[in-house]
């Protein structure tokens, strides 16, 4: 049997290279994206590619939208094997200190990053559940744990933003909630930290490419029967760029 995988924000960036890597493997890879002509454009490269690919129009904070992608999946397929919520932005205001941030702002990243991913996942579970060994992957980030942010070691302590840091501390704490009250079913749900990957997002200042973000997501995607649930898992930073993958700390 085929596995059928959701990727949210899958027309750029770590989400177009976790849909080629997961179309490799044979899956059907379900491309969501906003925007329809880059969402269908992104699908035709996969196709081209190789991949078995369908574009699916999904913008994350309309529930409308993500209602329509959900009923479309069942009567296309009547499962789903896994869900990347990968889709997510960044904002900022000012010099980005706390004391200068908006509200606007912090509503605008966290109906994307945060309400977004439990909207998302809460349409899909009926699908996931039917799955014999579903995955969840929440595409999170290391500048997410507070415990890197208060080392004084770490490359994060220089940070002082918080719409995207906080975000993503959100989508940990999400992370576990629901590996909670999946623990006792087949479904594993656990976030990735990419790692600083050059994409859009951070106009392409990352050390890492898209590609290797998306190992992560994968991994994660392809969990065995006995792997990890509610973890953050992913790039390990290091004074040279380097270090592996592992867990990181909440």
């Amino acid at each position: 049997m085929t596995a059928i995988a959701l990727v949210t924000g899958a027309n750029k960036g770590i989400g177009f290279a976790t849909a080629r890597q997961l179309g490799a493997r044979g899956w059907i890879v379900l491309a969501g994206a906003r925007d329809e002509a880059r969402g269908k454009q992104a699908a035709q490269d996969l196709i081209g590619g190789g991949a078995d690919a369908r574009f699916v129009q999904l913008d994350v904070t309309d529930e409308e939208s993500v209602a329509r992608a959900a009923a479309w999946i069942d009567a296309e397929f009547g499962v789903l094997d896994v869900l990347v919520n990968n889709a997510g932005i960044a904002r900022g205001d000012w010099s980005g200190k706390p004391s200068e941030t908006t509200v606007t702002t912090m509503r605008t990243v966290y109906e994307t990053n945060v309400f977004g991913v439990v909207a998302v996942t809460n349409a899909m579970l009926p699908l996931l559940r039917r799955a014999p060994a579903a995955r969840i992957v929440n595409v999170s980030s290391e500048v997410g744990s507070i415990t890197a942010n208060l080392d004084r070691r770490s490359p994060m302590f220089g940070m002082a933003s918080i719409p995207y840091p906080s975000s993503k501390t959100a989508l940990n704490m999400i992370t576990a909630m629901y590996a909670k009250e999946l623990v006792d079913t087949p479904i594993k749900v656990n976030a990735a930290n990419p790692g600083y990957c050059a994409t859009d997002l951070n106009h392409h200042s990352g050390f890492r490419t898209a590609d290797q973000g998306a190992e992560v997501s994968v991994h994660l995607a392809t969990l065995p029967e006995d792997g990890p649930t509610g973890q953050l898992w992913g790039h390990l930073w290091t004074a040279d760029g380097g270090g592996g993958s592992g867990v990181l700390p909440w």
